[in-house]
């Protein structure tokens, strides 16, 4: 069953109404659709707060706009940064049966064993692209770095969708990876003792170790 987030539609749509509807604690908004036609709205900013945190970010919800109920997903948001309070939000209408695409955020979980033997950890990939109905879009997509080593990575066809959705990208897109400790302190250290050749030697091995 879907959360009913209450919305009233928008009559005057200059730059004052706009800023007046915010002053009131609420927010404007758009809602769009394949099928639909857009109709500029408002809703109310601690209302919706309260909506995302009980659907998630990706969640369905059920628009009531002035008694009539539409299924929508949050597309979109803007956001005044300086204040740092969402100022315009978007809204599709959706199908609870047709699949439509969404960006999910990929969140890592556990401590890398890479990491703890002094690797770095990269992410290059934040949010994925994905396609499916909208009840089965997940608020994140988690991936499970635990058992990450030195020089392996983790890749876009790793991860588990367990048929629930489909994913944008390729296979071999990289997710994260452990990079190998920076070499270049150890080349340093190695050139400040230039004289004594063997205890240069044994620094670096030392070093080394400590880095495994």
């Amino acid at each position: 069953m879907s959360t009913v987030l209450h919305a009233k539609e928008r009559k005057e749509l200059r730059h004052s109404a706009l800023r007046k509807i915010r002053e009131n604690g609420n927010i404007p908004a758009i809602i769009y659709g394949a099928r639909f036609e857009s109709k500029p709205v408002f809703v109310s900013s601690a209302d919706l707060t309260k909506t995302i945190r009980t659907v998630g970010r990706n969640g369905v919800i059920s628009l009531d706009v002035d008694g009539s109920k539409h299924d929508v997903v949050l597309t979109d948001y803007q956001e005044d940064f300086i204040k740092n309070e969402i100022i315009h939000v978007d809204f599709l209408a959706v199908d609870k049966s047709s699949k439509i695409n969404v960006e999910v955020r990929l969140v890592l979980v556990g401590d890398s064993a890479g990491v703890k033997d002094g690797g770095v950890l990269q992410q290059p990939l934040h949010q994925i692209s994905i396609t499916s109905t909208p009840d089965n879009i997940p608020p994140e997509i988690e991936v499970d770095i635990t058992n990450l080593q030195v020089g392996e990575t983790v890749l876009v066809g790793d991860i588990p969708s367990a048929g629930a959705f489909t994913i944008n990208h390729e296979d071999e897109e990289v997710v994260a990876s452990i990079l190998p400790p920076k070499q270049e302190e150890e080349i340093n250290a190695g050139e400040q003792q230039e004289e004594g050749h063997p205890d240069n030697e044994e620094g670096r091995e030392t070093t080394r170790v400590e880095g495994e």
